[in-house]
């Protein structure tokens, strides 16, 4: 089997070859489409989305079987009015261009808006949800509002029906009450910053103690100002409580969420800034005469209470005599109850004056020392007695040891041998060899002898 050979195109001299670089090929691409794709119209749902160090955006928009790549530079992200996240879909309108450098074709966006909903709603929602994440909303940062304000901070436009409901509400509610107006912008460029300032002023000059930050109703677009972040946090910072008024029963902004108090309408936040003064006079003399019965009844129980104690009451002259009669037994039964027990105490000093004088140290003493000369007397007694007794105990010991002294034996003529040199006594005549040395001992003195001859048992033994 032959191999096939892949097609190519023989050299003809007859065509003239257009060899293209690879810049050049994408060059041309990029003008043909630039060219033919001036300004498109595209929705797709946002994938990939990243923002690099240089602040571009950079996604992917696709359908249910493509995708493009998709950039928006820095410049044109001024005029969104929300944040684009990935799984949104969104309609955009740009230019398709070519990236020579990678030879891909992508779309470089000039506007970009929701699809479906509106990109005001979306950047509501976005910046609802980040303060909200943050604590802004949370009800242990709302301050409680004064019960009657000393002064009243209005911040609104200075035309318009708002502040002229506002005023006609108060004087109505509570005449004379005093009013420091703040007048802004409520829509429009410059709006943001003069309510920013306004809040600001009313804090640094502290002279109202509640603030309404109010306006009329209007479309999303009017009420946007209200929606900003600078302004929420604004209100979150004031010191002074701030009810919000914005817009109409229905309308919600972010103001409402960061403020103390959620007013429906202007008219409304002014009849909840400060009570009714009518019904607070007609209160104040209910108390009045509440507290004023209250007082006389009062009284009216003291003046009978007063009175039945002083029927119980004795003349105070009889009272008078009564404890006269009972000092003058009191006098008699303490000076009753004194001499008896002076006596007692007398009689006591005199049991123990005669117990200390049986005690007295100088008889015991002489008590003692008669004891000691007795004991003294028997002791030398006892000794004479002892004494003797043990004299003729020696005595006669002395006269057995004598008769048992060997020196007594030997004044009876006895004598006792000993060897010389080893002293031993001699007993038998057959222990000494003749011519030994002999120490005879008698009663008055010693003889050394010299054995000649010897008999044992009667024999001779020479």
């Amino acid at each position: 089997m032959l191999e096939q050979q892949p097609p190519f195109f023989e050299p003809n001299d007859s065509i003239k070859r257009r060899i293209y670089s690879v810049s050049e090929l994408n060059a041309n691409i990029k003008a043909l489409l630039e060219d033919n794709f001036p300004f498109v119209w595209l929705c797709g749902e946002i994938s990939n989305f990243r923002i690099p160090a240089s602040g571009h955006y950079y996604f992917s928009l696709k359908d249910a079987a493509s995708q493009i790549s998709a950039v928006m530079f820095r410049g044109q992200q001024r005029k969104l009015k929300f944040e684009p996240e990935d799984g949104m879909s969104v309609t955009g309108m740009g230019r398709i261009s070519v990236y020579e450098p990678r030879g891909v074709y992508q779309i470089i966006l000039e506007y970009l808006e929701p699809s479906g909903i509106g990109a005001l709603q979306i950047a509501f929602e976005q910046l609802k949800n980040r303060l909200a994440g943050e604590g802004l909303f949370k009800e242990e940062h709302k301050t409680k509002l004064p019960y009657i304000p000393n002064k009243i901070g209005v911040i609104t436009s200075r035309s318009g029906a708002v502040v002229h409901d506002i005023l006609q509400v108060l004087n109505r509610r509570f005449p004379n009450v005093p009013v420091q107006i703040f007048p802004v912008k409520v829509q429009g460029q410059g709006a943001v910053e003069e309510i920013v300032a306004a809040l600001d002023a009313l804090n640094r000059l502290g002279e109202c103690d509640v603030a309404l930050l109010a306006r009329g109703g209007g479309s999303l677009e009017d009420l946007q100002a209200f929606n900003s972040e600078p302004i929420a946090r604004a209100i979150f910072a004031s010191r002074v409580p701030i009810i919000s008024a914005v817009g109409h029963e229905t309308d919600f902004t972010i103001a409402d969420f960061v403020a103390d108090l959620r007013a429906p309408t202007p008219s409304a936040a002014a009849e909840l800034v400060v009570p009714e003064k009518s019904a607070l006079q007609r209160r104040c003399r209910e108390v009045e005469n509440r507290l004023r019965i209250k007082i006389i009844n009062y009284f009216s129980l003291l003046y009978t209470k007063v009175r039945e104690m002083s029927l119980r009451l004795v003349d105070p002259r009889r009272k008078i005599e009564d404890l006269r009669l009972r000092i003058d037994d009191y006098d008699s039964r303490l000076s009753r109850n004194f001499a008896y027990r002076l006596r007692s105490d007398r009689q006591q000093l005199e049991f123990h004056k005669q117990r200390l004088n049986a005690n007295n140290p100088r008889f015991l003493v002489n008590k003692i020392k008669e004891k000691l000369d007795k004991y003294h007397n028997n002791l030398i007694k006892s000794y004479i007695i002892l004494n003797n007794s043990n004299q003729v105990k020696i005595r006669a010991l002395t006269a057995k040891l004598e008769a048992l002294s060997p020196v007594a034996i030997l004044s009876r003529g006895y004598s006792i041998t000993r060897t010389i040199p080893d002293g031993r006594v001699v007993k038998d005549p057959r222990e000494i060899a003749l011519n030994q040395d002999l120490d005879v001992r008698v009663a008055k003195g010693r003889l050394f002898c010299r054995v000649k001859g010897k008999t044992t048992n009667g024999q001779k033994d020479i």
